[in-house]
């Protein structure tokens, strides 16, 4: 997968894409992978890197959504398992099982969710990852050690998926240039073109070079996640309010505090929602909240009082006791929710996708979550085709495999997520120099970023530290600290200067900053009820 070569199929253009897809996130990725596997001549571009905005801060679950089916949204939580199924077999190096348990401080909610859960399994069928049961209070403690044990019954245990979701969008990415399709990031849209008054193409900038690269296609497919109004607005010249802009936050904590193996989820907090504490990457991920917020940014902020509602709520079912200081990073990731009536509660709000098409043929879509970014592809290819005009072909991806696709993942659990590509990692990683980490409390290795400038695309220090590795996540103030390091290796393979070099890390240690837990202090008294 290489930049460069996609950017010049595009100054070398001599006729029109089939699809051109804006939104480099899952929404976009999943059009762009189906479009490619059909045969299409598709391109991507995105604006920043892929996955920059929410699809890079998820809660890493591939699901069917338990709280949905108590909504009685039976449609998405059957489409939602179906397709965590599939994506566990397509994608077996990203994707595995995590048990999750409920713990029952009441007879009565062991025995209600044990037979709610029980109608999860069903409705997964061959696709399932596992049966659910019932747990005595030993079994309870047993997967989950530091669970608060007063007045605890036991628990129900069920299954769902875990992934790491910036690691699925490189891959689909590169599943989709194995097919034919360009992508490229760091390419912004600045504007249509059109031609007898339909969307015939896009006017593009490079936000590297400030170059500026005219496109034609068919058809146009608005997969920009928040950020949907505003392209559907340079469609019509008429502002837009399609999509209501919902917030989530999580903390991440040292693996103590949720030493078990299970995931621990909580059915129910005050807001409505759920709470989990999954362990991923030898971290513990606690979230996420439901805040509305009225403008849509790459890099929204974590509300004090999210924060504290996460810790405040962990301290109720964790007994060692978390604090702000604990903290090892914050992200925050903002959901494209589509508007319904007069509700200004987002969690009521609908999760299921929507496409809509305006008399200009702007195909939008919108809505929808990472368990389900394929049949939102497939979904949005068979609208484009007949918006485009061009032939209408059978949906090749529900058991397609996706690049890095492997029977058997490496045993070393950062490798793993290379898939059939580890070998060749595990090659650079012959070398002395290269097989050093890049900081003592992160994993990764250094050859690790000369694989991901080489093979990955990846631009700028921030690409590898937060989405190719995920070590802004894993531990924000180590990131910072690895970033000259970084830096200094990019600008090596890429032919850069010092002082390329050091602005990266004045770029990304701004960045960065922002995902420091601010004023732990505010979390110290937490009152636990």
């Amino acid at each position: 997968m290489n930049r460069n070569d996609s950017i010049q199929s595009l100054r070398q253009q001599t006729k029109p894409y089939d699809l051109i897809v804006v939104g480099g996130g899952s929404t976009g990725l999943g059009a762009v992978v189906e479009a490619a596997a059909r045969g299409h001549r598709t391109l991507l571009v995105e604006q920043a890197d892929f996955a920059k905005g929410t699809s890079s801060r998820s809660t890493k679950l591939v699901h069917g959504g338990v709280r949905y089916l108590k909504q009685g949204n039976v449609h998405l939580v059957r489409e939602a398992l179906q397709e965590r199924g599939r994506l566990a077999r397509n994608a077996p190096h990203l994707v595995h099982d995590m048990a999750f348990v409920i713990p029952s401080y009441t007879t009565f909610n062991k025995g209600f969710y044990g037979i709610g859960l029980k109608v999860y399994d069903a409705m997964a069928g061959k696709l399932g990852l596992g049966r659910s049961r019932v747990l005595s209070r030993d079994e309870a403690i047993e997967h989950l050690p530091t669970v608060r044990t007063d007045k605890l019954k036991g628990g129900v245990l069920y299954h769902d998926g875990q992934f790491d979701d910036s690691r699925l969008a490189v891959n689909l990415a590169q599943t989709a240039v194995d097919h034919g399709a360009d992508v490229v990031n760091y390419m912004r849209c600045t504007g249509l073109l059109k031609r007898g008054g339909r969307v015939a193409g896009v006017k593009l900038e490079d936000v590297l070079t400030n170059e500026a690269i005219e496109v034609r296609g068919k058809v146009v497919i608005n997969a920009t996640g928040v950020f949907v109004d505003q392209l559907m607005s340079l469609s019509t010249g008429q502002d837009s309010n399609l999509v209501a802009v919902s917030q989530g936050i999580h903390l991440v904590l040292p693996r103590k505090f949720h030493p078990g193996t299970a995931a621990l989820m909580i059915p129910k907090t005050e807001d409505g929602r759920v709470l989990f504490a999954v362990p991923w990457h030898d971290v513990v991920i606690l979230g996420t909240t439901d805040t509305p917020v009225s403008k849509a940014e790459l890099e929204p902020r974590a509300l004090r009082e999210e924060r504290d509602f996460i810790i405040s709520h962990a301290r109720k079912y964790l007994s060692s006791q978390p604090t702000g200081e604990d903290v090892l990073s914050v992200f925050v990731g903002l959901r494209p929710l589509v508007r319904s009536g007069a509700s200004a509660r987002t969690a009521s709000l609908s999760r299921d996708h929507t496409i809509l098409v305006d008399e200009n043929g702007l195909v939008t879509i919108t809505g929808g979550k990472w368990t389900t970014y394929r049949r939102m592809g497939e979904d949005v290819i068979n609208r484009a085709e007949t918006v485009a005009g061009i032939q209408a072909r059978p949906c090749p991806t529900r058991e397609m495999k996706i690049h890095g696709w492997c029977e058997t993942r490496d045993e070393d659990p950062f490798l793993a997520v290379y898939g059939s590509q580890a070998r060749k990692v595990r090659k650079l990683l012959e070398n002395p120099e290269l097989e050093q980490t890049i900081h003592k409390s992160l994993p990764y290795r250094k050859a690790e970023v000369v694989w991901h400038v080489h093979n990955e695309m990846a631009q700028s220090v921030e690409d590898v530290l937060a989405r190719r590795t995920r070590s802004l996540i894993l531990n924000a103030q180590a990131s910072i600290e690895a970033a000259p390091v970084v830096a200094r290796i990019m600008a090596s393979e890429m032919g850069q200067d010092l002082v390329w070099a050091e602005n990266q890390v004045e770029r990304y240690t701004e960045l960065a900053k922002r995902y420091i837990f601010e004023n732990p202090a505010s979390c110290l008294d937490c009152k636990v009820s």
